[in-house]
């Protein structure tokens, strides 16, 4: 049986972490984090640790390779300390797009990312839909990987389109775009696409289905510089769609996403806070919903054994 529940955040998300703390009703971890002159990453427990269940809060994400260095250096620090159990929480993996030799002489990053974390000292992940399914084959500890579309599910559900059509954005996202289809009872439409090289550039080929009259849903993993977005929700309107709205889970938002976003058609971007996203708030288009409690409601079950799969019969996010 693990020892005592405690929770500790790195730099990148501490709001996130500190919201999850407030659903478990206990204060989050002290702990400091920070660079010295020479950029070399510190970072210290200010409190006891000894024979405890320590889970580690720390998307990687922005600035993606200072919050990994911090995230495997926290780590190492509780196993030190003496942790009996140590679970990196990282609702956001970053490095999850290179999960396969496509081209080569290139790496397979997600898998070097996974060991990273485990030699660190980790012998459990906790995780939020990650880009590739794969990816949880590339741990030897166990990992839970948690998925926010019962979330944006009971918030489209509220919001109570009518004529939605679910698109995918790619093929790749099909399979939950047709999961988020079923859940609101609307019928499914594909994007074609193709990504240009290593650029963050894709070219929209075709729409697989009919969204000529009816409100077009978009469903991503993520929205990175919001580039793929903008063709689609462009290309969606010129096949006849009404209104584009779009859902996402991980809000990147990278380079000039936030401006694409609000110069764009799209009615309305859908994410969860899994990346910070203090910018978005000044775009009227970006609606937010916190998955503290589905992350919160996760640890406890680890921390007392209790399954993790049952809790998606719970309701969760509300707007953050």
């Amino acid at each position: 049986m693990a020892g005592e529940l405690k929770v500790f955040s790195g730099n990148t998300n501490r709001p996130l972490a500190q919201h999850i703390c407030d659903y478990l009703d206990m204060p989050l971890g002290q702990s400091e984090v920070f660079k010295f002159s020479n950029e070399n990453t510190f970072a210290r427990i200010l409190e006891n640790v000894r024979e405890c269940d320590v889970f580690i809060v720390q998307p990687i994400a922005s600035p993606v390779n200072d919050s990994l260095m911090e995230l495997l250096i926290m780590i190492d620090a509780v196993k030190r300390a003496s942790a009996r159990r140590v679970t990196a929480v990282v609702p956001y993996y970053g490095y999850g797009r290179t999960d396969k030799k496509d081209q080569p002489r290139v790496p397979i990053t997600a898998r070097l990312v996974a060991d990273l974390i485990t030699v660190a000292g980790a012998q459990r992940v906790l995780t939020v839909d990650l880009h590739a399914p794969q990816i949880q084959g590339f741990f030897s500890i166990p990992v839970d990987e948690l998925t926010a579309l019962p979330l944006l599910a009971d918030y489209w559900q509220e919001k109570a389109l009518d004529k939605l059509v679910v698109v995918a954005t790619d093929v790749g996202i099909t399979k939950r775009a047709r999961d988020l289809a079923a859940r609101l009872h609307a019928p499914l439409a594909i994007i074609e696409k193709r990504r240009l090289g290593n650029q963050d550039t894709t070219e929209t080929l075709n729409v697989i289905g009919d969204v000529s009259g009816m409100r077009a849903l978009t469903v991503d993993d993520e929205i990175d510089t919001g580039g793929s977005l903008v063709h689609a929700a462009n290309t969606l309107l010129r096949a006849g769609a009404a209104q584009v709205y779009s859902s996402a889970t991980h809000p990147v938002f990278s380079g000039p996403a936030l401006q694409r976003i609000a110069g764009s058609a799209v009615e309305e971007v859908v994410v969860t806070d899994t990346i910070s996203v203090v910018r978005a708030k000044d775009v009227s288009k970006v609606t937010v919903l916190s998955i503290a409690s589905l992350l919160g409601e996760a640890i406890r079950r680890i921390h007392l054994g209790l399954s993790v799969g049952a809790m998606f019969e719970q309701k969760g996010a509300v707007p953050a």
